[in-house]
């Protein structure tokens, strides 16, 4: 019988994520969203940012790509778009629950790899290897040995996530979310088998989606817990108090992290950069180069690639 990956603290979290936003406000989909200027920074408008994200992530994806793997899909909804416009699509996610919703979404349209992506074993190979919000959770040097492993020649990586910039870490930093250390990843993938083609930082157009976050965690999260605290002091105060005391630490770390009186988005952008990243694998990468690269085409050097300037 096959083994299903434990359920982790974060798999919860983007279950209850997935629920909570499509039953009281009608969201798909679990990425921060893109807000462009001009659209105004409110709740009604957060449906058209996921849109907008997933628009802008399909708009990179090269010409002649025709199989994508979607590596972390969430409920699936990024995956149901990509095979709505005709390319093949298979998803990977750790999550039961998740994997079960997309599924039910699209049906026999997509193969679903219920493990970790560093766990996956397939005999296919992708034009395109997609991690949308996902790469920040799994270890930087095996993603990229196993994208390389299923991508065809001349396939390519596409990352849009968080990456920590390279300032001194404070307890705000960890408010701002995760993410790998981005001097780090260029400096890893810079000896990896892949070429650089964009690296765009939309950092401006993913915060507003924090401040939404922050308003409602302080505005309606905290005075939840609040009363829910004094009423359980008012009916059972002896309870209340043993609660409290073993859970302080706990207690204490949530306000701190999540009720803090800090804007979210000033927190993130001193600390943390939302980037897209397309690489294009190759045959080889020299080590410390940044002339051009021969990408692999049916295991045969093609035509040499300039490597562009980071942007």
């Amino acid at each position: 019988m096959k083994k299903r990956p434990a359920i982790t603290s974060r798999d919860l979290g983007l279950e209850f994520a997935a629920l909570c936003g499509k039953h009281f406000i009608g969201l798909d989909h679990l990425h921060y969203g893109y807000w462009p200027e001009g659209l105004p920074v409110n709740v009604s408008n957060l449906h058209t940012a996921q849109e907008n994200y997933t628009n802008f992530l399909v708009s990179h994806i090269p010409s002649g790509v025709r199989t994508i793997l979607d590596v972390g899909c969430g409920a699936g909804h990024t995956s149901k778009h990509l095979a709505d416009m005709g390319y093949k699509v298979a998803c990977v996610s750790p999550s039961t629950v998740l994997s079960e919703k997309v599924r039910e979404l699209m049906g026999d349209a997509c193969h679903v790899f219920e493990c970790k992506y560093e766990d996956l074993q397939t005999e296919d190979r992708y034009d395109l290897v997609l991690f949308s919000e996902s790469f920040q959770y799994i270890k930087m040097q095996k993603a990229m040995a196993k994208t390389f492993e299923l991508l065809n020649p001349a396939g390519y990586m596409l990352i849009c996530d968080i990456f920590r910039k390279d300032v001194e870490a404070t307890p705000d930093a960890k408010s701002a979310g995760g993410g790998h250390l981005l001097s780090r990843f260029y400096k890893h993938v810079a000896n990896q088998p892949f070429a650089p083609v964009e690296d765009i930082d939309i950092t401006d157009h993913a915060i507003p989606n924090l401040d939404l976050m922050d308003d409602a965690m302080k505005n309606v999260l905290r005075p939840v817990i609040d009363s829910s605290l004094n009423f359980l002091a008012g009916r059972y105060p002896l309870a209340s108090k043993v609660i409290r005391w073993l859970y302080r630490k706990r207690i204490n770390k949530t306000y701190q992290r999540y009720f803090n009186g800090n804007r979210a988005s000033e927190d993130f952008v001193k600390f943390k950069s939302y980037r897209l990243f397309l690489y294009r694998s190759t045959c080889a990468v020299p080590a410390g180069s940044s002339t051009a690269v021969v990408p692999c085409v049916g295991g045969q050097a093609a035509s040499p690639v300039a490597l562009p300037t980071r942007v």
